[in-house]
């Protein structure tokens, strides 16, 4: 423990976390049961955010510890079915402010339903090698030591600082697997071939790397994201020389993106200059709400980011941009919307036709997706034969 509360206590908060997520169905197998019962998840928060919303401002992150906020109110937090925030702007720890602060979240231990029914659906068994990207606070990586045994598990954390805290709460809980500093794109081939990968950052692509580090049978673990907001996890099984196939499954799975798929800056173009204007039945309702229409908006315009600027604003309300000075611009019209299109493609013309197709195919939900990946080329694919490439670097 790494405070004064009571062992019993953190046990029983761990007992009541697995009885928990086995009632809704995310712990299924009594080996990662025995795991979640066992593995002490304080460990590996000993400080964290908690996030305060606020109507009159930008969101606010809390530090709490066991010194700062009470023993018995930090556990108990510790043991929420939560994800908790534990690095903002890629520096900031709780151990760095005494008051609450504004910033951007760059880590965090991800909440334990999704941990464990990520573990779970990697569908492992005993003697699998294990690559996992995304070390983050360690308690993941603790899980699968519990597991599999710390020398079948290899994590990968960018973060050299992450790194470092993650070790040290991996050996006070008493697990010393492969901790490798480095960008998890890349893997690592020190555990090669392994027989499961599984990712807690997202991707807008299946890094080609984890394929070399695979074998037929392998099975890959993936949250696909995009700068639109798009998401959903992938489960994807190896076939041969870098090809893999397989599915998005149910539900909402949502990761901070893997810091070199992160959105790049924004530069709003010239939003008079070749313009079109024309009325549009599909309005920009399509980016910003979470399902798989948002998902094929973007796997139509994967290069596209979408800027929000509110009524009264000198911009539109709603602005599609691009890189190459390509944009949509939402204008509000009574009972609709008017889209004003710009630069060399016609961004919400390739929406409009994607989700046509989507609804084509009956609006099916986001398991239907099905992934495809060769050495040239990474495809989603929808009932009906419309298909769209991930956008590979």
């Amino acid at each position: 423990m790494t405070s004064n509360q009571p062992t019993w206590y953190a046990a029983d908060l761990r007992a009541r976390l697995a009885m928990d997520l086995a009632d809704v169905g995310h712990l299924r197998s009594k080996e990662w049961r025995a795991a979640v019962e066992e593995v002490p998840r304080e460990e590996f928060i000993p400080e964290f955010f908690a996030k305060i919303d606020r109507m009159d401002g930008p969101t606010l992150w809390d530090p709490i510890s066991a010194e700062r906020s009470g023993a018995e109110r930090w556990l108990r937090l510790a043991y929420d079915d939560l994800s908790h925030v534990t690095q903002l702007n890629g520096q900031i720890t709780p151990a760095d402010v005494a008051d609450p602060v504004d910033g951007n979240p760059t880590s965090s231990s991800t909440m334990p339903s999704l941990v464990v029914r990520m573990w779970e659906d990697l569908e492992v068994v005993d003697g699998n090698r294990v690559l996992e990207v995304g070390t983050g606070t360690g308690y993941s990586t603790a899980l699968g030591c519990h597991r599999l045994g710390e020398s079948n598990l290899t994590s990968v954390e960018v973060d050299p600082e992450v790194a470092e805290r993650a070790r040290r709460a991996l050996a006070r809980a008493g697990y010393h697997p492969r901790l490798i500093v480095g960008d998890g794109e890349e893997g690592s081939f020190d555990g090669t071939p392994y027989d499961r990968i599984i990712a807690t950052c997202s991707f807008r692509y299946v890094p080609r790397a984890w394929l070399q580090q695979s074998k037929p049978g392998t099975i890959i673990l993936v949250t696909l994201s995009g700068w639109l907001g798009g998401t959903g996890l992938v489960k994807l099984t190896v076939t041969g020389d870098e090809t893999a196939e397989g599915q998005f499954l149910p539900g909402y799975v949502g990761f901070m993106p893997a810091r070199a798929h992160s959105p790049e800056p924004v530069v709003i173009p010239d939003l008079s200059e070749g313009a079109d204007l024309r009325e549009t039945e599909l309005g920009p309702d399509v980016l910003t709400t979470y399902g798989p229409g948002q998902l094929v908006a973007q796997l139509a315009v994967p290069e596209a980011q979408h800027i929000s600027f509110g009524p009264g604003s000198d911009f539109p309300e709603h602005l599609l941009v691009q890189a190459d000075d390509s944009y949509a611009a939402f204008i509000g019209v009574p009972g609709g919307w008017t889209i004003e299109q710009g630069g060399p493609q016609r961004l919400w013309d390739q929406v409009e036709s994607a989700v046509a197709s989507w609804r084509a195919s009956g609006e099916v939900d986001i398991q239907a997706f099905r992934v495809t990946v060769a050495p040239d080329e990474q495809r989603v694919h929808i009932p009906g034969g419309q298909s769209w490439r991930l956008p590979l670097r």
